[in-house]
């Protein structure tokens, strides 16, 4: 059997194709860091490497022998909505690796909102010499709302700020660090606890807006909301409605219903939110974290073909 062709679409491309060839012997890899680059090096590629959302339709039509995407993302769904793609092609994903630069990105978002630093910011550009109490993040309850692998790592930070620590899961009745896990019936509960009230449960039609008008209205009025998960688990008009009428204290957003978010859209002026453009995933290490996963998967694929996958999606 000939070997099979990889192409990796990634600013690390070449860093890729480089370490992967010395740990996957049975491919041949070809390195593009730019669109077009991959679409011309495209034809006789068999298998795909790339972030999700730069996958665009034209680089897919360009690989007739496609058998394999190996996203390098933890989201692939502008692939799952791909019409392009064929649904023989099989669809695998990054995961397990995120905690630490999720966590790190909620806890900037926890002290940057408890502690009003925007207005720091602000005051700094206009020489405003203005001092407030600063409210700690010790003895205050964090609620995780989804309870996989971000949840564990983000846990272990918060107990390290000597907070106290929730979840809501349908899946998990126990984990080390937590003082007390509900179930997502009980999500009215857990929300009227916490502090900061934290969304990393993965989007589908159950979690769909599970943030929405009523959670918002039990969380206490001193209460912050941190979405790191996806825009469609919070309802972005309720949590508008919530903090213009004061009835919880501000916002952090990485994520939103519609990304890139339109410039039109009322959450980037509002004064009690704070939006950052989807980084949460991000690290300056990503293509280090990623590549022991992106290896294994392309050894399992050349032993045992697709059965061998992991992180592999239904289509």
């Amino acid at each position: 059997m000939h070997s099979k062709t990889a192409l990796i679409f990634d600013q690390k491309a070449d860093w890729y194709a480089h370490e992967l060839g010395g740990l996957c012997q049975d491919y041949q890899f070809v390195a593009a860091s730019t669109h077009e680059e991959a679409v011309s090096r495209a034809a006789n590629a068999d298998i795909l490497v790339g972030l999700a959302p730069y996958i665009k339709p034209d680089l897919i039509a360009a690989m007739p022998n496609l058998e394999w995407v190996q996203a390098l993302t933890t989201g692939v769904d502008n692939l799952l909505a791909m019409d392009t793609l064929p649904k023989d092609v099989v669809i695998t994903n990054c995961n397990g690796f995120h905690g630490p630069q999720m966590s790190e990105l909620t806890l900037l978002l926890m002290l940057s909102l408890g502690r009003n630093f925007p207005t720091m910011l602000e005051n700094q550009k206009s020489a405003s010499w203005q001092r407030w109490p600063q409210p700690l993040l010790a003895g205050k309850t964090a609620c995780l709302v989804g309870l996989g692998a971000i949840a564990e790592t983000l846990a272990k930070r918060c107990l390290a700020m000597e907070m106290r620590v929730t979840g809501v899961s349908n899946g998990r009745t126990e984990l080390e660090g937590f003082d007390r896990i509900y179930k997502r019936s009980d999500i009215e509960s857990a929300a009227g606890d916490a502090d900061f009230l934290i969304v990393i449960v993965p989007y589908s039609d159950e979690t769909h807006n599970i943030i929405n008008a009523r959670i918002l209205s039990l969380m206490k009025q001193s209460a912050f909301l941190i979405n790191i998960s996806r825009g469609g688990c919070v309802d972005e008009e309720a949590l508008v409605d919530a903090l213009d009428a004061g009835r919880i204290a501000g916002a952090g957003m990485d994520v939103f219903a519609t990304e890139p978010l339109p410039a039109d859209s009322p959450l980037w002026q509002h004064p009690k939110i704070i939006v950052t453009p989807h980084i949460g995933g991000m690290a300056d290490i990503y293509h280090q974290q990623a590549l022991p996963l992106v290896a294994e998967n392309l050894n399992k694929f050349a032993l045992f073909g697709a059965d061998g996958l992991t992180g592999k999606f239904d289509r």
